[in-house]
C-alpha cells in the first residue's frame, strides 16, 4: 500500500491491516466484490461468478480512522 497520510487528520503514522470475515464458512478475510447487492432465494448475498478482491486496511495511530483498498484479486 503506497498511502502515507490518513485523510482525516493528515497524520503520517499508519499501520497495515485487514478486515476480518469471522462468519460461517468464511475464509478469515472480508473481500469486495464488484457490482450492486442482490439477495438470492435464501436472503444471502449472489456472489457466483463475480470478481472479488481481498479487502486490505490501514489505521491511523493518531485518530484511529481506516483507509480500506482492494488491490488484490481472490
Amino acid at each position: 500500500m503506497t498511502q502515507s497520510t490518513c485523510t482525516q487528520c493528515e497524520g503520517d503514522d499508519l499501520e497495515p491491516g485487514f478486515i476480518e470475515d469471522a462468519g460461517e464458512h468464511s475464509k478469515g478475510y472480508a473481500r469486495w466484490i464488484l457490482g450492486p447487492l442482490e439477495k438470492g432465494f435464501l436472503g444471502g448475498a449472489k456472489r457466483m461468478g463475480r470478481p472479488r478482491w481481498q479487502i486490505d486496511a490501514l489505521r491511523c495511530r493518531r485518530c484511529g480512522h481506516l483507509e480500506l483498498f482492494a488491490r488484490t484479486p481472490v
